[in-house]
């Protein structure tokens, strides 16, 4: 079955993971879903993710992150721009969730990135989701 929005269906499978208190998740792969899925890496709130080749498109295996209480470092995970309305910001109008302490992820001409590294490179893009 052909999936219209790969990125809102990893979103809800990795919701769905932390809600089940999963400690890995598998989506599809895709260019996109990689970056975004580095950043969430890179920003620390997964512990890693590994690439799986399977013929096709392959999949993308996430270890969600938990602290030594069992709480998950993703609380909210948020598409902002869909396949219907996209959603573009320039350098200067990116969000700061949380007044920062959250991040948003950017598509921008440099690649997928969080909206920190987009404001030090001085681009703007399409604002994917946000993370709080």
């Amino acid at each position: 079955m052909a999936i219209g929005d790969p990125i809102a269906d990893m979103l809800t499978r990795i919701r769905n993971a932390v809600r089940n208190k999963s400690k890995a998740v598998t989506c599809n792969n895709s260019r996109v879903c990689r970056g975004i899925v580095a950043v969430l890496r890179d920003e620390g709130y997964i512990d890693g993710f590994d690439v799986v080749e399977d013929g096709h498109s392959g999949k993308i295996n996430i270890k969600v992150k938990y602290s030594a209480a069992g709480e998950c470092a993703l609380h909210k995970l948020t598409r902002e721009s869909k396949p219907g309305r996209r959603v573009y910001r320039g350098v200067d109008e990116l969000p700061r969730p949380l007044q920062g302490l959250g991040i948003a992820i950017v598509s921008t001409p440099k690649g997928v990135l969080s909206d920190r590294k987009a404001r030090q490179e001085r681009v703007g893009g399409e604002l994917l989701c946000t993370v709080e």
